[in-house]
């Protein structure tokens, strides 16, 4: 799966060459391309952003500026997602559905934000990732690629990503590893039965009394 990331902060996403992402890079499984649009300015001090029309605090980024980033990616049948606080609320229905594109360009804003113009010409959709406002889109950029590349085939095997949270509409069950006493608590004596009907009875169980506890709210989704 191929993502191009439009951002004035390529240094940031230098966490995405670890762990499980950065495998699934080095593996080919799925390519980040950073593209600095700080590059495609006409400007002599490489000037991106301008005071906003009608007055305001902050900057607004340019449009001839981010299109001209964008022109310099292959973007035909491709979807352009904007990270922004007014976009829907990333989900994992969202995150599966995007796993099934072979290639995403993600736009990172900044300052105020964007030129509404270009937005109007070039995205198709907006996504946040919560209902509170950062200092650019970035981060939320590495959200929608770690939780998007977990989907890609060969990332992760189908029963790390079946039997996770919200996979099937209730939160993951409880996990517990050796030893077997800690601090004086025991590991779940199901667990250590062998017997594997039961256990995923149980597993069954604690799922959806932990999603009753935590998240009512996901019960009552249709």
């Amino acid at each position: 799966m191929q993502f191009d990331v439009l951002t004035l902060f390529p240094e940031m996403f230098s966490s995405l060459n670890e762990s499980i992402i950065g495998r699934a890079k080095t593996n080919k499984q799925i390519n980040i391309n950073l593209v600095n649009i700080r590059d495609f300015s006409e400007n002599k001090h490489n000037k991106v952003d301008d005071t906003p029309y009608g007055g305001g605090a902050g900057m607004v980024m340019m449009p001839d500026v981010v299109y001209r980033a964008y022109q310099s990616l292959n973007n035909k049948d491709t979807k352009v997602i904007y990270m922004s606080p007014q976009g829907k609320t990333l989900d994992q229905k969202k995150v599966v559905e995007l796993s099934k594109e072979e290639h995403l360009i993600i736009l990172c804003g900044h300052y105020e934000g964007i030129d509404q113009r270009v937005l109007d010409k070039i995205v198709d959709e907006e996504i946040s990732i919560g209902d509170y406002v950062l200092t650019g889109g970035e981060l939320p950029a590495m959200v929608l690629i770690d939780s998007v590349s977990r989907y890609v085939e060969g990332v992760l095997s189908e029963d790390s990503i079946k039997e996770e949270s919200f996979s099937n509409g209730l939160l993951e069950y409880p996990q517990y590893t050796r030893p077997e006493v800690f601090e004086g608590m025991k590991v779940p004596e199901i667990l250590l039965s062998g017997n594997h009907q039961r256990i995923d009875e149980w597993r069954k169980e604690q799922s959806l009394e932990i999603t009753k506890k935590k998240r009512p709210d996901l019960l009552n989704k249709e």
